[in-house]
């Protein structure tokens, strides 16, 4: 399959320390990646440096096979991203967010807010302003965001956050509605091996700012006849048992 995201020899430094050490990934146009790791591994900092918000120390990245540049801007219009939490303009409406937002990257179609605002369980509430939102409300909204303008890739890091299990269901079957729907690439992070495990096509291991294994779902059912969950911690303790 044709790789969307390629990542070469990527390492990033802060104060001296190194957080991300020659990290490899390729994502497919088209699949849902699973970025699997325990919290501080370097999950978010590698998403931050795709959408060219912190910048590498060393190493390469390509998107829509070019090469991310310090200055590049014009690839992130084909991206919808959820990076930590996501923040809003509280005293404004979530239509009139959502508004804003397609202003800011060029997009105009109006049917596309109210129907992002439905994808994602918030039908009805779009004239609400965001200070009145709970936190799963707002984590729905900030997945509206990333989609509204209909995104060929979705980064989404850690989503199910603040999400009780009705949305951790609802994010679930969204993720793979827009996979099979539109065809999105989707990278997706999370330390719930669980979730990971239910939607991806890919997933990619990472502890200590390495990346310790890059693995076709199918291939760990198949090959290994266990879980994710197994291979996971095997994998992070040093097991052998999957080498």
């Amino acid at each position: 399959m044709e790789a969307i995201i390629q990542i070469h020899q990527l390492s990033k430094t802060f104060k001296g320390t190194e957080t991300i050490t020659k990290v490899n990934m390729n994502i497919s146009r088209g699949e849902i990646y699973g970025f699997l790791g325990p919290n501080g591994a370097g999950k978010t900092t590698i998403m931050k440096m795709i959408l060219n918000l912190v910048k590498p120390s060393s190493g390469g990245i390509q998107v829509f096979d070019q090469l991310v540049l310090p200055t590049s801007v014009q690839y992130l219009k084909r991206i919808g991203s959820i990076i930590e939490y996501p923040v809003f303009y509280d005293r404004l409406s979530a239509e009139a967010n959502l508004d804003f937002h397609c202003r800011y990257v060029g997009y105009h179609d109006k049917t596309a807010i109210k129907e992002a605002l439905e994808i994602v369980g918030l039908h009805g509430v779009g004239d609400k302003r965001i200070h009145e939102f709970s936190l799963g409300m707002k984590q729905r909204l900030g997945i509206a965001r990333a989609i509204v303008t209909r995104p060929e890739i979705l980064i989404l890091d850690e989503p199910i956050n603040g999400l009780d299990p009705i949305g951790i269901k609802d994010m679930r079957e969204l993720l793979l509605y827009l996979k099979e729907k539109y065809g999105t690439t989707i990278l997706i992070s999370s330390h719930i091996v669980s979730e990971i495990e239910s939607v991806a096509d890919t997933i990619g291991i990472i502890h200590q700012g390495k990346l310790l294994k890059e693995v076709k779902m199918e291939d760990i059912r198949r090959q290994h006849a266990g879980s994710l969950e197994e291979y996971f911690i095997n994998l992070i303790h040093g097991g052998k048992r999957y080498a």
